[in-house]
């Protein structure tokens, strides 16, 4: 499969809030109704002007290609089952933030990191100038060894070497992935996991980072290398990177054997690239704290083919904090 081929109609579901014109995104759970509210991100605080919510959303047909070429009409909102009327829309390939978290422990040894190290340069080089990145390195501990780079080349240059040993702090890993991405300078943000989906050494919990995802935009992306038992979780590793991904509106892959694996950071790419902002101004919308579930539906006409619409499936209606 070719990184220029896509199907004719695609689409992966995370949260921001649109902040005026600017060129950063929100999360969903600093939104309130007020129309100007303090909100913190990082270590700065940003002013909310508007309660647009807008939805990036990833649509695939049978065989799991990306679709394109969707309008407005075609889908439809549900914020706590109650129907939505879209007022923004827009399918512009817009540049990403992307952090790059990769498994450098002992279980992922021999033709596994090869094999990743391989697909990644390949997945790096369909990047845009204007992309930024962040790389971070976990086995027994997380290292972050690019902050913020927009020299995709440099991403490459820092894995050239590494090689697998000690334990693994997954969780952790994504963890400071979320924590680094937020603070990047795009409004879309994506976390790349590339791993076994082992954890035996992470001070945080897969509950407790499946949580945090749920708080921010950010949309997790997993390449999978067969499937440990996480120590923790008793969950297999590929459990655990389905987990990952779908909490978020990402999506996880599992591939096997070398050509598998690059298909599989194509398919990565191409979502990245046509996904597409669905906003809306919740209806009844109250700051209380409670979790709104979400759900995303492409409504086309009878005899069109079967489409697999994923999205995050919810935010927190958070007040001013």
């Amino acid at each position: 499969m070719m990184i220029g081929k896509i199907s004719l109609l695609n689409i992966t579901l995370s949260i921001a809030v649109i902040v005026g014109v600017s060129d950063f995104a929100i999360p969903l759970s600093c939104l309130a109704q007020e129309p100007a509210n303090n909100v913190a991100l990082g270590n700065e605080r940003f002013t909310v002007t508007t309660d647009l919510i807008t939805i990036n959303v990833s649509v695939t047909d049978k065989n799991g290609l990306a679709v394109a070429g969707l309008r407005k009409g075609d889908f439809q909102i549900l914020d706590n089952k109650k129907l939505q009327e879209i007022q923004f829309f827009s399918d512009a390939d817009v540049p990403l933030s992307v952090a790059v978290v990769f498994d450098t422990s002992s279980s992922m040894n021999g033709e596994k990191i090869r094999r990743a190290k391989e697909s990644l340069a390949r997945f790096i080089r369909t990047s845009k100038e204007q992309d930024e990145f962040f790389l971070i390195e976990f086995n027994s501990h997380t290292q972050l060894l690019l902050d913020g780079s927009r020299d995709s080349e440099a991403v490459l240059q820092k894995l050239k070497y590494v090689q697998p040993k000690g334990e693994t702090a997954l969780f952790d890993a994504v963890y400071l992935g979320m924590e680094r991405v937020l603070r990047g300078v795009r409004s879309r943000k994506i976390i790349l996991v590339i791993s076994d989906g082992e954890d035996n050494n992470s001070r945080f919990t897969l509950k407790e980072i499946k949580k945090r995802l749920k708080e921010s935009d950010v949309i997790v992306y997993t390449i999978g290398f067969n499937g440990y038992f996480s120590s923790k979780s008793r969950l297999s590793g590929r459990d655990i990177l389905e987990e990952l991904a779908s909490t978020s509106g990402g999506r996880a892959f599992s591939p096997n054997g070398a050509v598998e694996t690059d298909e599989a950071f194509e398919q990565v790419a191409l979502e990245m690239r046509h996904l597409y902002s669905i906003g809306y101004y919740p209806s009844d919308f109250v700051a209380n704290g409670k979790w709104h579930r979400l759900s995303v539906k492409v409504d086309l006409p009878t005899g069109s083919p079967n489409l697999s619409v994923r999205s995050r499936k919810g935010y927190y209606a958070v007040a001013n904090r």
